[in-house]
């Protein structure tokens, strides 16, 4: 009888906790379901009333738990907000109830099942609201994965069709241009413009090797790594100079690669480039690190500068095709270096600290011989 009179009670101030909690809850003004959130409060604690009367269910409790997770989940708010309306409302009821004079037992068995009912909700409604987060974000990876490779799939087609059209003038330019300083050695500014030829050539291969088309039909080779960087910082010599930077190699001449000798030329043109790119912004003592040497049967190149650190939470998407920091970056370069890598059976990783940072290749001893059919395939 007591326990009728203790839910009487609760129907009689239903008004009064309703219009309390509407006044006390947390609301962003950006919820579209902020005008609602106080019936969502009046729901529950009839809720709350139906299970002290067992008229209500845990699964009901769940029903209305689901209900209220999909509205917040659409609403993007934060859940902290939403656990501290729950507790408001909790709180606003064992307020009354010990208001109610009621018998300490009836009291406690009260405030027992009224906590039950809370936490069954509670518990439902945050697993709810976590797995609909969840789904949104796998299905948001999902697409920008997609877009991704659609943007790469479009880029590769425009990418093989302009470097076609670009490279037929380009070649004859570069030719004319090497003609032009055989006959006038000592016209100037031809080195200049021959140097600067090739360095457009460059930009235009990292195009199309994004299409992974061009190395298709051709046969891997042996090289050597000591040879290969002397014709790259003969390369970028203009662009050393310019910057003044100190190039410190450390290369065993023994070692070797079996590939595709202008790829793994370009992948390293790209990291000294980028470290040129780094250590413009430095006064003084600027320092291009490039060690190679052969250890647990592999080859390892690391190539380090000592420019500015790469933030951490960038350290995990500098791979990632089109990002880029620089005002007029492409965001493929060091995505073309991944892609090249890994189709010579290599990895490349980077580490960045205040000190230095330092992008690492390694090669297994097969790489080459392996890779040639995948190139093919």
């Amino acid at each position: 009888m007591q326990m009728d009179e203790l839910t009487t009670f609760l129907d009689e101030h239903e008004a009064t906790i309703v219009e309390a909690f509407r006044a006390q809850i947390v609301v962003s003004e950006d919820d579209q379901f902020k005008d609602f959130i106080h019936l969502n409060g009046q729901a529950m604690y009839r809720m709350v009333v139906g299970y002290f009367r067992e008229q209500i269910t845990q699964e009901d409790i769940k029903q209305l738990a689901y209900k209220v997770a999909n509205e917040r989940n659409q609403a993007d708010i934060n859940i902290g907000d939403f656990v501290f309306n729950v507790c408001l409302g909790r709180q606003l009821i064992v307020d009354l109830l010990q208001s109610g004079s009621f018998p300490p037992a009836i009291l406690v068995s009260a405030l027992t099942k009224m906590n039950e009912c809370f936490d069954v909700f509670l518990v439902h409604a945050v697993s709810k609201y976590t797995d609909l987060k969840n789904n949104d974000l796998a299905e948001m990876n999902l697409f920008i994965e997609r877009s991704h490779k659609d943007r790469l799939t479009i880029l590769g087609q425009l990418a093989s069709s302009f470097v076609h059209e670009f490279r037929n003038p380009l070649t004859s330019i570069i030719g004319f241009s090497k003609l032009l300083k055989e006959d006038y050695p000592d016209l100037p500014y031809v080195d200049i413009i021959v140097n600067e030829l090739f360095q457009l050539n460059y930009r235009v291969s990292q195009f199309l090797l994004v299409s992974k088309k061009g190395v298709i039909q051709r046969k891997s080779e042996v090289f050597n790594f000591q040879q290969l960087f002397e014709e790259i910082l003969a390369f970028l010599y203009p662009n050393i100079v310019d910057v003044n930077a100190d190039i410190q190699c450390r290369i065993d001449p023994s070692c070797e690669l079996t590939g595709y000798r202008d790829e793994i030329k370009q992948v390293f043109i790209n990291i000294i480039s980028n470290a040129l790119d780094a250590l413009h912004r430095k006064a003084s003592n600027k320092i291009i690190a490039i060690d190679v040497l052969q250890a647990d049967g592999a080859t390892h190149v690391s190539i380090s500068n000592n420019g500015a650190c790469i933030p951490p939470d960038l350290l995990n998407v500098i791979f990632e095709p089109f990002f880029t920091t620089k005002e007029l970056g492409t965001g493929i370069g060091l995505f073309v270096c991944k892609e090249i890598i890994e189709r010579h059976a290599g990895t490349i990783t980077c580490e960045s600290t205040d000190e230095n940072t330092t992008f690492i290749m390694q090669f297994s001893p097969a790489t080459g011989r392996t890779n040639e059919k995948k190139a093919l395939s």
